[in-house]
């Protein structure tokens, strides 16, 4: 059989060219994929929940913690710029409001307040404990707990330029947010190679937000109107239509994030209930600081003790407010308030969502007030996985 000879010049060229070919289609291959080991020096966390659900007092955990820039829910401002829309059409000029936040670019809050001249302009600007120490305003320590109060006397008038100063100075930007209603729509924060985000989904039983949104009814008027998409009426929830919503949206951001989720999202979900957090605070702190990539501070420890063991019962004067309160007693504080007659209407538009989250349904008023009878569900007997984070269970 003839054999067919090939110079091995002629084989080295080819095997060059090959060679080159491969490599430039690798580089250009890899330039539209997400380079995964640059991980942007930030860390960004979502704290996502809904209206009363204890997410002012998990933002403070972070929002005091000397690493953390913190903002609570700056898209506020695009809800009150906005409010003859609904939920679902402003979910994009939130979702770029917060990404801009995340990397630190305020110049996004213009088009919301363009007078802004003062750290006051943001809403609830003083429960940021990074807008109230340096260099933010000079009146405090990052190591300091701050309070609303003092922050609002000392710090007000420094301006605006100094949160976008803050904010870059810090390891850790975290956001807490109410006014998103799907997961999916954050897909593109998550995928965005710009950003480290990460999602704490904090969940509380409907029934206690319920007791505590009737404490507040007038304050969240035209967020109803909003979410139920009157055309920018105010709402009172009086059929508790919101409350389905919320319900509902709680569900699907649970469901998406654990049943068959995206790759992307593995490590970088954590779903907390608040009932959980009350009950056993130092450790659920710390499994959440873990998540986030934060340690827990001796400092911070007493802080967390102090305000989750006090006296306050969490009267209607206390609504938007972090006071030292007896945490446990408050999360059950439904169960002697509110009518039984409420309880099932609640249950009918929230069932779901209760036995999902983890939660028992009451059958009689009996049941209802009887505290012996835990109604939150531990963790190890529910048939699903919590978080795509490591549990400690």
């Amino acid at each position: 059989m003839a054999r067919i000879r090939i110079p091995s010049t002629i084989v080295i060229i080819f095997v060059t060219v090959q060679t080159g070919f491969l490599l430039f289609m690798y580089a250009r291959y890899s330039s539209f994929m997400p380079q995964s080991e640059e991980k942007p020096s930030q860390v960004h966390i979502l704290i996502l929940s809904s209206w009363r659900s204890g997410s002012s007092f998990v933002g403070q955990l972070f929002s005091q913690h000397p690493s953390v820039f913190y903002l609570m829910e700056p898209a506020w401002h695009v809800w009150v710029t906005m409010y003859q829309n609904s939920a679902k059409v402003l979910h994009m000029a939130v979702r770029d409001l917060v990404r801009s936040v995340f990397l630190c670019d305020m110049s996004v809050f213009d088009a919301y307040m363009p007078w802004k001249r003062n750290l006051s302009d943001l809403f609830q600007w003083a429960a940021s404990r990074a807008l109230c120490s340096a260099p933010a305003c000079d009146s405090f320590q990052r190591t300091d707990i701050t309070s609303e109060m003092a922050c609002k006397t000392l710090c007000g008038r420094y301006p605006f330029s100094k949160v976008e100063e803050a904010c870059k100075s810090y390891s850790h930007v975290v956001i807490k947010e109410v006014r998103f209603f799907d997961l999916k729509v954050l897909y593109p924060l998550l995928t965005d190679p710009s950003l480290n985000l990460k999602i704490i989904h904090l969940v509380r039983d409907p029934r206690a937000v319920v007791k505590s949104r009737e404490q507040s009814v007038k304050a969240l008027a035209r967020d109803n109107g909003i979410v139920l998409s009157t055309n920018g009426t105010k709402v009172e929830d009086s059929k508790y239509k919101v409350m389905q919503e919320v319900c509902r949206s709680h569900v699907q951001i649970y469901e998406t994030a654990t049943v068959k989720p995206p790759n992307f999202l593995k490590d970088r979900y954590l779903m907390v209930r608040f009932e959980d957090l009350v009950r056993d605070p130092l450790s659920e702190i710390s499994e959440m600081y873990k998540f986030a990539d934060l340690s827990l501070i001796p400092r911070l420890k007493s802080w967390i003790y102090n305000i989750t063991h006090g006296q306050g019962s969490g009267q209607k004067k206390e609504a938007f407010k972090i006071t030292s309160r007896d945490a446990v007693s408050v999360s059950q504080a439904w169960r002697n308030v509110l009518s039984f007659q409420k309880v099932k209407k609640i249950q009918e538009v929230c069932k779901g969502a209760i036995n999902i989250l983890g939660y028992q349904l009451v059958d009689s008023e009996k049941e209802q007030r009887d505290l012996t009878l835990d109604l939150v569900l531990p963790r190890r007997q529910n048939q699903f996985s919590w978080s795509s984070f490591n549990p400690k269970h």
